[in-house]
């Protein structure tokens, strides 16, 4: 199919039957030549607008909608980008960057079939592309992994990987110069020197031994087990509350958290709000902090359940690589039962509500319906659950299909309907990156806080994170990215189409 945007004196666009005159064909051009700069500077939320703008004044051009289906992968609205892809090829069907684009998109989402579909478009129209090749290549070893791991948990359901851990197998040598924990009755026993030696310890790069390992993960999930699903935590007058976004595994900038805001303490507590993992190439680091933490200030430190803490998202983006090259394939399954365990929201002081994603695609949802959830399970791709975890704010009222392709975007109206039912004063959530660490929309009633800076290294954002005081005052505090060793980049563990198209 010829272009339209290459008639001279004027086109009609199919879908829109509207004459598009030269003046906008070459306006429009001119702003997808902007957006283009604003891209390669990883500036893509104005690349976004500005192609936006161009489709606006020319919607007849395949190549607009695929550039903008690319500053959406960037951004990781991947829902978006297929709508664009199918945008595109249905004004081309043979134009090949529609299919590549939708590829990408589909993969992130882990929607293989369809991925693999496309690939093998690319390569059928391109047959000498290599790269396109090694892509479809490595999209259909992941489906036939995913369904080979379909297969064999089936065989193993019921069985727990915990009850299978034999610690007093576990001998740790002389030579081992790690930190130790002390044994009461047969039991590990933590105390603060052995977290502040074990923060000591990854900071330099040194891991741990795997007994401990395992004694700070089956802690942790016993704790995380005797939760609900909701938990409620009520700030005692002497202790301040700490809310972190995401730290995804950027362990440098999450430890410059406690160097400027303390460590946690019964007076100093934390609660972080998911997405611990992935990305980054020191998660395994940072969830074993987390989960050592936990064990040893059970009432001070509390942790939510991410979209990345699922099975799913960790196959793709690189914590499970890093456990399994860290440790092994079993300690990986016990994090995965862990993350199941952990709970799905908080309550503060009875009035701030806070989950990692957003919120719901119905009205009137209660707490005590999300304190019935059972979340003991990798979570299902519709429902409470899900859009807990998967949910975006969005600024006009109402709702719509997430760009993300999972979970919703919800208007100031729900913010408001939700909040009034519950008889809740505001919303906290985290699950997005913004350029100044936390942003604050609906009226003042949601607030997204990211605690990752320089996110992945190409972000340039600030991070964030929020003082909670027993009076529920709120304020808000930005930091910067921190140096961080050159030997180790983000997504070295992930598998290899995690960074198509970024």
């Amino acid at each position: 199919m010829t272009s339209f945007h290459a008639a001279p004196k004027g086109v009609v666009d199919i879908n829109e039957r509207q004459v598009i005159t030269p003046e906008q064909v070459d306006l429009a051009e001119k702003l997808k030549n902007e957006a283009n700069v604003f891209f390669k500077e990883r500036k893509y939320d104005d690349a976004i607008r500005l192609y936006t703008e161009a489709i606006e004044l020319n919607p007849s051009v395949p190549a607009y909608y695929c550039n903008r289906a690319l500053a959406y992968i960037n951004t990781e609205a991947f829902g978006y980008a297929i709508a664009d892809a199918d945008k595109a090829l249905n004004l081309e069907p043979g134009f090949v960057k529609g299919y590549y684009r939708r590829a990408t998109a589909n993969m992130a989402l882990l929607r293989l079939k369809e991925s693999v579909r496309d690939f093998r478009m690319v390569v059928k129209r391109v047959p000498k592309d290599a790269d396109a090749r090694k892509k479809l290549t490595e999209c259909e070893k992941m489906h036939r992994r995913i369904e080979f791991e379909k297969a064999i948990e089936f065989d193993e359901e019921g069985r727990s990987v915990a009850d299978q851990i034999d610690l007093p197998s576990m001998t740790v040598d002389d030579s081992y110069d790690g930190p130790r924990l002390a044994t009461e009755n047969g039991h590990g026993v933590i105390d603060k020197a052995f977290v502040d030696a074990l923060l000591t310890r990854f900071r330099d790069q040194k891991a741990i031994h795997r007994k401990y390992a395992y004694q700070i993960i089956l802690e942790a999930k016993k704790m995380f087990t005797e939760q609900p699903s909701l938990v409620d935590i009520t700030i005692p007058e002497e202790a301040r509350l700490t809310v972190c976004g995401d730290v995804h595994g950027q362990l440098f900038d999450f430890l410059n958290i406690f160097d400027l805001n303390g460590y946690p303490s019964p007076t100093n507590w934390y609660l972080f709000n998911g997405d611990f993992v992935d990305r980054g190439s020191f998660s395994l680091e940072i969830i074993l902090i987390l989960f050592a933490y936990k064990w040893l200030y059970p009432n001070s430190v509390y942790l939510a359940r991410g979209n990345h803490e699922t099975n799913n998202m960790n196959k793709v983006y690189g914590f499970e690589g890093e456990v399994k090259a860290k440790f092994s394939e079993t300690m990986f399954k016990l994090f995965a039962e862990t993350f199941n365990a952990l709970p799905l929201g908080h309550l503060i002081q009875e009035k701030i509500f806070v989950v990692h994603g957003g919120l719901f695609s119905r009205d009137n949802v209660s707490l005590d319906e999300i304190r019935q959830i059972n979340r003991f399970m990798q979570p299902p791709t519709e429902g409470l659950m899900c859009e807990i975890l998967w949910s975006d704010p969005q600024p006009l009222p109402g709702r719509r299909p997430s760009k993300r392709g999972t979970g919703i975007e919800f208007g100031p109206d729900v913010t408001e309907n939700f909040l009034n039912h519950n008889n809740l004063d505001l919303l906290i959530r985290s699950h997005e990156v913004k350029d100044e660490g936390y942003v604050i929309e609906h009226n003042g009633k949601c607030v997204t806080v990211f605690s990752a800076p320089n996110y992945c290294d190409r972000m340039d954002n600030l991070g964030a994170y929020i003082h909670i005081t027993h009076d529920r005052k709120v304020s808000y505090h930005t930091f910067k990215a921190v140096p961080h060793p050159n030997n180790v980049k983000p997504m070295q563990y992930a598998s290899q189409f995690s960074q198509f198209g970024l």
